[in-house]
């Protein structure tokens, strides 16, 4: 199985999931918090998207580390007038509950990147 798959050795077998799979329920998670514009492209994703290719993940990364603990960062524009402290710490407990709950693995890392600030039309 490849290396996008974040494994769980039980006692029956293995369980594998998919990076995508957690990205997309973070993105989804991201959506519900007041205060987020939305997610940001990174440059390599920005450069994916020049040459066709599709990126799935924009803006949230998830890796599975030696420590058997997921890590998520995650890049995002706050709207005008939010404080941006109070809205990434927001984003950062959704994200960590979700991923908790949706993968039963307690140990997990939030890192929020705030990358702009979005005004309303």
């Amino acid at each position: 199985m490849g290396d996008n798959y974040i494994r769980c050795q039980e006692e029956n077998g293995s369980i594998n999931i998919s990076e995508e799979v957690i990205s997309s329920i973070v993105r989804s998670a991201i959506s519900e918090v007041d205060g987020v514009a939305g997610l940001s492209n990174t440059a390599g994703s920005d450069l994916a998207e020049l040459i066709g290719l599709k990126t799935l993940s924009r803006g949230i990364k998830v890796q599975f580390n030696d420590d058997d603990k997921i890590v998520v960062d995650v890049i995002i524009t706050v709207l005008y007038g939010c404080n941006i402290v109070t809205v990434a710490r927001n984003v950062q407990d959704k994200v960590m509950n979700i991923v908790q709950s949706t993968t039963g693995i307690e140990s997990a890392e939030v890192n929020v990147h705030v990358s702009g600030i979005a005004f309303e039309k």
